[in-house]
């Protein structure tokens, strides 16, 4: 499939600046090409007008189309054997499962290393093993594997050891244990060099591995090793016990995959949509309660999955017990699960309040520093919870288009902190050089996030150092372009519309749900709801159309919202996705608004 990025031409609808000023654009395959291929899948498998010119933006062709449409682990999964060290791993679970060793599995404490430490103690606890399992305290004992910690799975027992969504970077941890169990690491992050010197490491990353599988996190590399080590076991008859159904395991490997953003195309798609189909049987007795905690009362999608449940999932590793979440997946009581998804709950209730307690101070500083000249901001404070930096990061980057990087100050005077970065400044280069040259404790990550450790004393050296290797940063807009798939008038923003578009589900990453633009409505009426009144409910309508309900979050006092409530009701253009809700039972269709134009 042929990506698609956003191309600056006429401004949509004339919208050089929106009420939040963004600068609105088509997402283009080119001029004059988007027409011809948007008719063409229509045509050919029976797309609305609408569905057929939003895949055609995307630079979905005709040939792309049916997979797309309906993607498949028959015709897209790959032999797990392109995998460096997969039938090397494959081998040693198999030899695991049939001489009944004891396993330690030690994960990462974020949704991914829940999920994929779930599913791969399921797979060996079915076939009888022993499993202990380690998940990190994120402020005791930091990212990764810990001499301690693993020298414990070994004292329990453990003679196999299987680091998931972690182990990559941890030779000097490997190498000063005590014990010397067989080590296994599956892994997805980019490795600074060779491979630790463990048993094997399967990890797509690896600069010798040419799988071209890198945009799969740890629980999709988690379910293709035990697909890899079934093979083995039924190719050489290694156990008695009945062969386990691996599609049970696609519920954990879509909510990974979401959670874990993704790319949502190809093999990822795939896992995704049969991975919800998996999910939405509610099988999975841990699961069933968290969604039932969630309020997921319907079929769950790939927007439930990222912002009712992960975030549950999430809360244990950020402010509470690390563990809470693997617990609850891999709970097999219907009682016990629904305490432990009640209480994931209540612990996320804490975590979204402490986030809320940090972030308006957060942004004051940053837009300081950004005022200031800086292209990377860089706040911290003796009093923000280190469990939730990284959202933080996130809020800062999100508000004014800079990469952000957002510390927690310990009794050590160390900082210790998340970055997220915008497109094009590649902020993980930053952190793993400026630790290289000793200006880090550690650090490490990818282009768009990064975490890192800091003494006090180089805290204004790092952040010069950051400012000028990212100094393109400050050429970037204000706040960046809204991206538009459409314009339709609101007779078209029904039901039926939002029916059709469902079927280019799952929307995520790499395959961004539709905003679509109803041009020419005014507000009927607006009413504030929700906590702390910060959500607008307000009624469109137009000459021609039914009036529509659409909300609009985390609007304050901003200029969005002041036009929103104006009683002079003035002609608008707004932006954002049009869904299909559920809610007892009844069916409702909803725009959900990302911004707003005078027309």
């Amino acid at each position: 499939m042929m990506h698609i990025r956003s191309v600056a031409t006429t401004a949509v609808r004339g919208v050089e600046a929106s009420l939040t000023g963004r600068r609105w654009i088509w997402r283009h395959v080119d001029d004059g090409r988007a027409e011809r291929l948007a008719l063409a899948l229509s045509q050919r498998f029976g797309l609305s007008a609408l569905s057929g010119t939003v895949l055609a933006r995307r630079g979905v062709t005709p040939d792309d189309a049916g997979a797309y449409l309906d993607p498949t682990l028959r015709e897209l999964m790959p032999n797990p054997s392109s995998l460096m060290d997969m039938d090397k791993v494959a081998e040693r679970l198999a030899r695991a499962i049939s001489q009944g060793e004891t396993v330690g599995v030690y994960g990462d404490y974020d949704v991914d290393g829940a999920c994929a430490s779930a599913l791969l103690t399921s797979f060996l606890t079915g076939f009888g093993c022993r499993v202990f399992n380690h998940i990190p305290d994120r402020l005791k004992e930091g990212y990764g594997p810990n001499v301690v910690a693993m020298d414990a799975l070994s004292e329990q027992g453990a003679t196999l050891i299987v680091c998931v969504d972690c182990g990559t970077a941890s030779s000097d941890v490997f190498a000063a244990m005590k014990s010397h169990p067989d080590i296994v690491v599956i892994d997805h992050h980019i490795p600074e060099g060779p491979p630790p010197p463990v048993f094997a490491t399967v990890n797509p990353q690896r600069s010798d591995c040419g799988s071209g599988l890198r945009t799969l996190c740890a629980t999709a590399l988690t379910f293709m090793t035990v697909v890899a080590a079934l093979r083995v076991i039924r190719r050489d008859a290694l156990s008695s016990a009945p062969l386990p159904d691996l599609r049970d395991a696609l519920d954990l490997v879509a909510l990974a995959t979401v959670c874990d953003v993704m790319p949502l195309t190809g093999l990822n798609r795939a896992f995704v949509t049969q991975g919800l189909k998996i999910m939405n049987r509610r099988k999975r007795i841990g699961l069933g309660a968290l969604m039932e905690a969630a309020g997921v009362s319907g079929e769950p999608t790939a927007f439930s999955c990222g912002y009712a449940l992960g975030p549950r999932v999430n809360a244990g590793g950020r402010i509470a017990d690390a563990s809470l979440g693997m617990r609850l997946l891999l709970e097999p009581d219907a009682d016990r699960a629904q305490t432990l998804a009640q209480q994931l709950g209540s612990v996320n209730r804490t975590r979204q309040e402490v986030e809320q307690d940090i972030l308006a101070r957060a942004l004051q500083e940053a837009e300081s520093q950004i005022e200031a000249g800086r292209a990377v901001v860089l706040v911290a404070s003796e009093d923000w919870h280190p469990g939730v930096v990284g959202i933080i990061a996130g809020r800062i980057r999100e508000r004014f288009n800079r990469p952000a990087l957002v510390a927690a100050i310990d009794e050590e005077g160390i900082l210790r902190g998340s970055g997220r970065s915008i497109p094009g400044c590649d902020l993980g280069r930053v952190v793993i050089a400026a630790r290289q040259q000793g200006l880090l404790i550690t650090g490490g990550g990818h282009a768009m996030a990064a975490g890192f450790g800091l003494s006090s004393g180089n805290r204004e050296t790092f952040h010069d150092f950051a400012d000028g290797m990212l100094a393109d940063a400050r050429q970037a807009p204000d706040v960046p372009p809204l991206v538009i798939d459409a314009v339709m008038p609101l007779s078209a923003a029904n039901a039926d519309t939002a029916q059709d578009l469902s079927a280019l589900e799952p929307f995520g990453a790499g395959n961004e749900e539709p905003v679509l633009v109803i041009e020419n409505v005014r507000v009927s009426r607006a009413d504030r709801i929700g906590k702390d009144n910060g959500t607008l409910r307000v009624i469109l309508t137009a000459d021609v159309g039914q009036p529509l309900k659409a909300l609009m979050f985390r609007c304050g006092d901003s200029p969005v919202a002041a036009v929103l409530e104006d009683r002079q009701r003035p002609l608008l253009h707004v932006a954002g996705c049009l869904r299909k809700e559920v809610w007892n039972g009844r069916e409702s269709t909803t725009f959900f608004i990302s911004d707003v134009a005078l027309a």
